[in-house]
This record gives structure tokens, C-alpha cells and sequence, in this order.
């Protein structure tokens, strides 16, 4: 039986080679930014919804990216399902980076992600399967259902390994595609293998970073059927076909850490990403020029209190007030973490999430998977 967690050796003048080095260089950039945090953590959550709802689309949810933000507290299935994939991905933002990966975290995944759901559920949620199963429209035979513990044991111990920086990124594209191959669930294994190799990010390449990870879904969402082939490339074990999943994953890494990199940049936020969404907004009379100003000095500075717009909204204290409660409450402004009385802006929902989302695309940052929303 092939060793089923060992590097493969690679020709030091390869394309792979190459993408691993550039990840190294960017690396050093991840947390320099100068992007307020209160910005980047709504980008960030924005970024991970949209990411939810490329893994729904990915096993067959046929939601639009937009309907899901519009019916976030919809209770149907396919809005479900997405919700889900986001707590999911909240709840791991909230452990310890540090803290070793387990088979108690992984079942805890699951639940999570199959809860509630019937078209997309399990019969045993947060529980691995008791019998045999076949993927569909694949040849691939997952190995008996006697045996997932074991196997999923091996690949615990394989993801918690502490290697090398120039290994990590290999580490984590093999884990993902041995989570599959393994099929560990009855259902919804795809969406906890991403979640999974999120989890793996954060406890590597990403591990100080805090917020800063990336969502690794948006490499599978650029094209459905390359992430499918290519995993399947893989599933002989063999050191050629890792090779080929391996290529395929950090060159996908490789992009989105680039444009995390450029997230990072508050000039870069200002004027290519979320100040074009308030202009568009402005001049499509959904907010007016006043408001437009108010939540522009929210973009500059991150986080703001009633005297901070006084020159765009004179008046009465009261006055301001209550224009910032109308922004509240429609949830172009939210509460930040300072306290009751400061504010920043609403980019993970609402209006502004809506522009901003298009505007993304425009930049080429959301999976093609998207393109017809």
C-alpha cells in the first residue's frame, strides 16, 4: 500500500516550484497592511459568505450570491446550507490557530455544516459514516467504513505535522485531497474538507495573522470541473498525480494570496474597492450626497463617532444622531467593537455589500463560478 502522506520530490525548475516561492515572498507581506482593522474584518466576513455560497454552488446549490445576502435570515434550504458553511467558517475563526486539528474539530464541522438541512444533510451529523458509499460520477472507491477512523487518524497526524515553511503549502493540498479520497461523511464531505483546509491555513502559513487568512474556496469555484479532475488525478496515490492536484491548488493559493495582499492596502481599498461601490450608490440615487460624504470619512478612518462628521452633517449633537441612525438602520453603518457610540461601515451586508460584491468581480477577485449572478 503507497505511503499515502509523503512530499513528492519536485524538479527544483518547475512552474510548482516557482508558485511556492512566490507564496513565500508574499507571505511576508500578510499583516503589513495599513487597511483599518475594523475594514478588513468586514471584507474579510464579506469575502467568506461570498465563499459559502461558491461551496453550496459547488455541490449543486443554485442560489446567487446576491439572493443570499437579500434572504440571509431566510430559513429554506439552499439559504441554509449557505448560513451554515458561514457560521462554520466564523466558528473557526474564533479557535485557537495554534490548537492541534481533531477528530472532535472535524466532527464538530460537519454538524454544523449539515444541521437543519434536508437536501444536503446527513442522517448522522458530526458523525463518521457506518457503511459503504460511491461517489458520484467518480470511479473512485472510498475505503470501507471500518476503516475511516484509522484513516482519518493518519490524516490528522499528516496536518498537525509540523513542517517546514517550503513544505506547508504541499501539506495542506495533499491533506485536502486525502479528506476526500477518504469520504469520511455519508454527506457534505466537500464542504467540510474546504472548511477543514481552511482550518489548515490559519494554523500555517497564516497562523499570526488573525483575520488575514484567505478562504481557500474561491480556488475550487474558478472552474468546477478542473477542481474535479484534478483531484481525481490524485486519487492513485501516486506521486505524479499529487503533483497534479498540488499544481492546480497553490497556483490558486498563489492568486488569491496576491490579491490579499493588495486587501491589505488602504489606498488600494479606497480607490479600487469599496470608495467606486459608494460612488455607484451615489450616483444611482440610493444615497444621498450627504450620507455619501458621512460614510466616506467612515471609509478613511476605519472607525468613527458622531463629532467626526460634524463638517459634513452640522448641526445640533441630536441632529447627528439620528442621522446615524438612519444609516443604522439601513445597514450602511454598524456599531464597532470601541464602544456604543463609534461606528464603522456595513460591508458584509446590506447595500453596500451588494456594490461591493460587483465590484469585486470587476476586479477579477470572485470565482468565474459566479460570473452569471
Amino acid at each position: 500500500m503507497k505511503d499515502k502522506y509523503v512530499i513528492p520530490r519536485l524538479d527544483f525548475g518547475s512552474e510548482l516550484v516557482a508558485t511556492l516561492f512566490e507564496i513565500e515572498r508574499l507571505r511576508a507581506d500578510i499583516g503589513t497592511g495599513d487597511t483599518p482593522y475594523d475594514t478588513y474584518v468586514e471584507l474579510h466576513r464579506l469575502f467568506d459568505f461570498v465563499m459559502s455560497v461558491v461551496s453550496a454552488r459547488i455541490e449543486g446549490n443554485h442560489t446567487t450570491v446576491y439572493e443570499a445576502i437579500e434572504r440571509a435570515d431566510s430559513r429554506s434550504d439552499p439559504q441554509r446550507e449557505i448560513t451554515n458553511i458561514a457560521a462554520a467558517v466564523r466558528f473557526i475563526d474564533g479557535l485557537d490557530a495554534h490548537a492541534p486539528l481533531t477528530h472532535a474539530f472535524v466532527r464538530e464541522l460537519h454538524l454544523r455544516v449539515v444541521d437543519g438541512l434536508i437536501r444536503e444533510g446527513d442522517p448522522t451529523p458530526g458523525s463518521y459514516r457506518d457503511r459503504e458509499v460511491a461517489i458520484t460520477e467518480s470511479a473512485h472507491r472510498p475505503p470501507s467504513w471500518v476503516t475511516v477512523h484509522a484513516e482519518m487518524s493518519s490524516l490528522l497526524d499528516f496536518a498537525n505535522d509540523d513542517r517546514p515553511l517550503h513544505e506547508q503549502m504541499l501539506q495542506i493540498a495533499i491533506a485536502h485531497h486525502r479528506f476526500v479520497w477518504i469520504h469520511p461523511f455519508r454527506n457534505g464531505n466537500g464542504r467540510v474538507s474546504r472548511l477543514f483546509t481552511y482550518a489548515m491555513l490559519r494554523k500555517t502559513i497564516f497562523a499570526t495573522r488573525g483575520y488575514s487568512a484567505l478562504n481557500p474556496t474561491a480556488v475550487f469555484g474558478n472552474d468546477r470541473d478542473a477542481y474535479i479532475s484534478a483531484l481525481e488525478a490524485a486519487d492513485d496515490l501516486s506521486d505524479a498525480g499529487t503533483v497534479v492536484w498540488a499544481e492546480f491548488f497553490v497556483r490558486g493559493i498563489g492568486d488569491d494570496v496576491s490579491r490579499l495582499v493588495d486587501l491589505q492596502r488602504h489606498a488600494f481599498v479606497i480607490g479600487e474597492v469599496v470608495g467606486p461601490a459608494l460612488d455607484s450608490m451615489r450616483r444611482d440615487g440610493l444615497i444621498a450626497a450627504q450620507e455619501h460624504d458621512a460614510l466616506r470619512i467612515a471609509l478613511e478612518q476605519g472607525v468613527i463617532k458622531s463629532g467626526d462628521i460634524e463638517h459634513v452633517v452640522p448641526g445640533s449633537p441630536s441632529h447627528r444622531s439620528r442621522f446615524i441612525r438612519g444609516l443604522r438602520d439601513r445597514n450602511l453603518l454598524q456599531q464597532a467593537e470601541e464602544g456604543p457610540r463609534f461606528y464603522r461601515l456595513s460591508l458584509a451586508r446590506g447595500p453596500i455589500a451588494i456594490r461591493l460584491i460587483r465590484r469585486l468581480d470587476t476586479l477579477g477577485y470572485l470565482p468565474r463560478m459566479l460570473a452569471d449572478d
